[in-house]
């Protein structure tokens, strides 16, 4: 199973940019998908979930400006980003809770992380 974060890049504050986070492999379900951060000199930091049946969760810091979706068809959680701030700069890295098998347990699984970054 890997997963596959993209969509990072350099954009100025107000601006936009959707992540995604795409998991294959031996895929038999998938849980919650969650996307976590860190900056420079900073811990890594939850920043929202979604479960299989969409209900969400979100930091306090990014209520209102971000939206986590998936498509549970095309195993990907996507991170909608609005109204990015310079403090919203770091490594967007996402994590899923996965089944490989009907018999099997679930599994967490990181991926490489996405670089975002916004200029004020």
């Amino acid at each position: 199973v890997q997963l596959q974060a993209s969509g990072g890049g350099l954009v100025q504050a107000g601006e936009s940019l959707r992540l995604s986070c795409a998991a294959s492999g031996s895929i038999y379900s998938i849980d919650r998908m969650e996307w976590y951060r860190q900056a420079p000199k900073n811990q890594r930091e939850f920043v929202g979930s979604i479960t299989s049946g969409g209900a969400t969760k979100y930091v306090d810091s990014v209520k209102g400006r971000f939206i986590i979706s998936r498509d549970n068809d095309k195993n990907t959680a996507y991170l909608q980003m609005n109204s990015l701030k310079p403090e919203d700069t770091a490594l967007y890295l996402c994590k899923s809770n996965i089944a490989k098998s009907r018999w099997s347990g679930v599994t967490d699984y990181w991926g490489q992380g996405t670089l975002v970054t916004v200029s004020s």
